[in-house]
């Protein structure tokens, strides 16, 4: 097996749409050698501990109403090309992160990461609440699979908070700029939201490399 580090934030609609690519491959190609492991990257490291206005977040970002009109129109067309539908007028708030990155650590541990990123994606894009918020990330943990009474425990807490920032700075350091960027077998960088079919290449390629060590081992033996 492979190991695919996937670099992200779950408020990045890239991510989403990068996601959405990578298991449309994945599904076409079930014979992929990946294993999957989610990292944290705050897009907004210093936003507030309650999140701010997203409206405010987005002109504030984008320098002004018009520019993040058109930044956010050439997103959803890559979300509709995707078969995503991104709920941006639900969207009120634009949540400060540390939180939802330490409730997809914990969930790593427990064998639930995928479901809690599927479940974060949603109810950000999808249902437009607020994944800065602890009830909401409770709700999402109850309906993953984890224990939302020890999760909110936890989010009383700093539990864990260190350790995303030290994973985060880690990744800064080693030359990530933006997301999604995926890290396959520790080695190759792959950057952005990659169509399925570049996807379905790399799987191919990995899969006759597989393929030519173990008859190579073979013919060794």
């Amino acid at each position: 097996m492979v190991k695919l580090d996937i670099i992200s934030d779950p408020i990045c609609p890239w991510c989403y749409i990068g996601k959405t690519h990578l298991e449309k491959a994945l599904a076409e190609h079930p014979d992929h050698p990946f294993v999957i492991e989610w990292h944290p990257f705050q897009l907004n490291p210093d936003m507030p501990e309650g999140g701010m206005d997203r409206r405010t977040y987005l002109e504030t970002k984008f320098g002004g109403q018009d520019r993040a009109v058109e930044v956010y129109a050439r997103v959803q067309d890559h979300a509709t090309a995707a078969g995503l539908t991104l709920n941006f007028d639900a969207m009120q708030r634009t949540p400060n992160t540390i939180n939802a990155h330490r409730l997809i650590h914990w969930a790593g541990i427990e064998g639930h990461q995928s479901a809690v990123v599927d479940a974060l994606f949603k109810a950000y894009f999808v249902d437009g609440r607020d994944i800065g918020d602890v009830e909401v990330l409770a709700d999402i943990a109850d309906e993953a699979g984890l224990d939302a009474a020890v999760v909110t425990r936890l989010l009383a807490t700093e539990e864990d908070s260190e350790n995303i920032r030290t994973r985060d700075a880690h990744s800064r350091t080693a030359g990530v700029t933006a997301v999604p960027t995926f890290i396959i077998a520790h080695r190759h960088a792959v950057a952005g939201a990659q169509p399925p079919e570049v996807w379905a290449q790399i799987i191919g390629d990995i899969n006759a490399q597989i393929a030519e060590a173990d008859a190579q081992a073979e013919s060794d033996a």
